[in-house]
């Protein structure tokens, strides 16, 4: 009964009736819709918010997340266009004999495991110098396609419980700091800058972080104007694409990434295009930190490429774009064939060292989406 229920491009309520409310309240969350109403229907408050999933489009009238669609974040208003920085091109190559002639090229990470991309190319990745300091595969249409599958056949994810994501989140952080110095080496390596030590200790907070929010950003009960409750509970988005940002390359992978996980979605990221080493180089502490295969896929290769396969492909879920604001634009006009649900940055800074714009309920309002079952009580 479930699956025929759920056998629709859309989502937007549905009625659930029985004499047992145990098994209504069992089968109400199982339901691919963003109102259910429990022996009941047309039911309707102000303090209970009413919208749908999938193709029956995003956002919310009424409740708590109805009035977050017209309100705006404080420190995003204030944002200011990103600095227009220098990029080193294959013209500025400088030979280096100083370092191993071994060609080391980091593969893709898809459903738990590296892989060659399937074009077999790669690109040079380069310092601000000029200086060559590793390859990266050229991920492609196919890459994507095999990672949204992996992500997608990663279910088991969004139904395990906060706590176990949790721990997983806690067991990330702490093998990202066994490995602290040599992610420093490596940052300081690709992008120049100072406090590349700085940027490793905010990533392993902000994992320390999301992994204390996972259970604890819950939802809510309303009392609307009848003899019962209406829960609002908090559900993963499912299958995100992520388009991650060229600053602080670790950092805001990991801002991006943790609070997604951390509700119970899969994710398949696109690394910064300029520094993608950091992205690779976390796989490693993927495969050891007990993250289950295909709950985050890792693709280099061309941003913008990558990001058109993503926002058209009709298996992902939402998406989240922090890029130049072409990209922004594209993501939007693109992902409308099913109605994705969005997150962009309009070419806009973000300070990824600032927790109350890049940490805490600011992104984890964004990783959920709201159900709100409506459930009688009493004779």
């Amino acid at each position: 009964a479930v699956m025929l229920a759920n056998n629709s491009r859309y989502g937007l309520s549905a009625s659930v009736w029985s004499e047992t409310i145990g098994l209504a309240l069992d089968i109400a969350p199982k339901l691919q819709c963003g109102v259910v109403w429990v022996n009941a229907t047309n039911l309707f408050d102000a303090a209970v918010g009413f919208g749908g999933y999938r193709e029956s489009g995003f956002g919310r009238e009424g409740g708590r997340e109805g009035i977050h669609e017209y309100l705006k974040l404080k420190s995003w208003a204030s944002r200011k266009p990103k600095a227009v920085q220098r990029v080193a091109t294959e013209a500025d190559v400088k030979p280096n004999f100083d370092e191993p002639s071994v060609d080391r090229t980091a593969k893709l990470f898809i459903g738990g495991k590296q892989a060659r991309p399937d074009g077999n190319y790669s690109r040079a990745v380069l310092s601000p110098s000029g200086r060559i300091v590793g390859e990266v595969g050229e991920g492609n249409r196919k890459d994507i396609r095999n990672a949204v599958a992996a992500a997608r056949a990663a279910e088991g994810w969004s139904k395990a419980t906060a706590h176990n994501r949790a721990q997983i989140l806690y067991y990330m952080a702490e093998n990202l700091s066994a490995r602290a110095d040599e992610f420093a080496s490596r940052i300081k390596a690709i992008t120049g800058v100072s406090k590349a030590k700085s940027e490793v200790e905010a990533s392993i907070q902000r994992l320390f972080s999301y992994g204390a929010w996972a259970d604890k950003y819950d939802g809510a009960v309303h009392s609307p104007p009848l003899r019962g409750v209406a829960l609002a509970m908090n559900e993963p988005l499912g299958v995100v694409g992520v388009i991650c940002p060229d600053e602080a390359p670790l950092l805001g992978f990991i801002s991006l990434v943790a609070p997604l996980i951390a509700m119970g979605n899969r994710v398949v990221v696109v690394p910064s295009e300029r520094h993608p080493l950091a992205a690779t180089d976390l796989s490693q502490v993927l495969e050891t930190s007990d993250v289950p295969a295909g709950v985050i896929n890792i693709v280099t290769g061309g941003r913008d490429s990558l990001l058109k396969t993503l926002a058209e492909h009709d298996d992902v879920d939402a998406l989240w774009v922090f890029g130049s604001k072409e990209n922004s634009a594209n993501a939007e006009k693109l992902s409308t064939g099913n109605l994705k649900r969005t997150l962009v940055d309009h070419g806009l800074a973000t300070d990824w060292y600032d927790a109350a714009s890049s940490e805490g309920p600011v992104l984890l309002s964004h990783a959920v989406q709201v159900k709100n079952i409506w459930s009688p009580y009493g004779e």
